[in-house]
């Protein structure tokens, strides 16, 4: 039987709430992922079949999707402005099967602190700029316990704020590394973020996404060449 769980966090971010709420509403794929819009939600951005339960800009936005079976997934993210930056509350609850609670809720989780890390790096650095979204998982390798640091050796990472030449989409960039812990990696370029997810930890092969601002970003020669250099990598 499913069980339910909560995740609530609270980050102080570099922008104004108009800012924020551009970003968690319409601006997703600069820092998450491309979400779907759906043309009878007066330009609501929508995560799959949620519905929107409260939408007042730039305050507070809530979604809620409700399963056959008596499961649900919520969202509720609470804007709060404060002097020269904004506090936002977000809270993910709904439910996991019990048999594999705890593996589910930590992943869910330790994603959630990546992601509004992200979001951080996105306010702060590229705020109301749009995205060219690409992403790719590694091969099959990556699952191996030693996937993640394999990458990360092949980076020549060793910690946050080390600079280095990185070519995940193509041609190299000068990077920062603006995050590392035992399961994810942040690089920054001055027209990119790249977002290393270990997702081997949890049974799934390591996962890259690529934000890239840049006018002339291009999603399939990008891909081709992350998914190029992730074979180099696992091969």
């Amino acid at each position: 039987m499913p069980r339910e769980f909560e995740i609530r966090r609270q980050v102080t971010l570099p922008a104004t709430p108009a800012q924020v709420w551009a970003a968690i509403t319409a601006g997703t794929s600069g820092w998450m992922f491309p979400t779907e819009s759906d043309d009878e939600a007066e330009g609501y951005r929508l995560l799959d079949d949620h519905q929107v339960l409260d939408w007042t800009p730039p305050e507070r936005y809530a979604l809620r999707a409700e399963q056959p079976d008596g499961s649900f997934n919520a969202l509720e993210w609470v804007i709060e402005g404060r002097a020269g930056s904004t506090v936002l509350r977000f809270v993910h609850s709904g439910m996991l099967a019990e048999e594999d609670w705890d593996h589910e809720y930590d992943g869910a989780a330790k994603h959630t602190d990546f992601y509004l890390h992200t979001l951080g790096q996105y306010v702060s650095h590229f705020p109301g700029r749009a995205a060219t979204y690409v992403a790719a998982d590694a091969p099959e390798a990556s699952l191996a316990p030693d996937g993640f640091t394999r990458l990360l050796r092949a980076l020549g990472v060793s910690e946050v704020g080390d600079k280095l030449e990185v070519g995940l989409a193509g041609e190299p960039r000068t990077a920062v590394v603006d995050h590392l812990d035992d399961w994810f990696l942040g690089l920054r370029t001055d027209d990119a973020l790249y977002r290393v997810f270990g997702r081997n930890a949890w049974g799934a092969p390591v996962g890259v996404s690529l934000h890239l601002f840049s006018r002339d970003a291009n999603a399939v020669s990008s891909g081709k060449a992350l998914r190029g250099w992730l074979d180099t990598v696992y091969r």
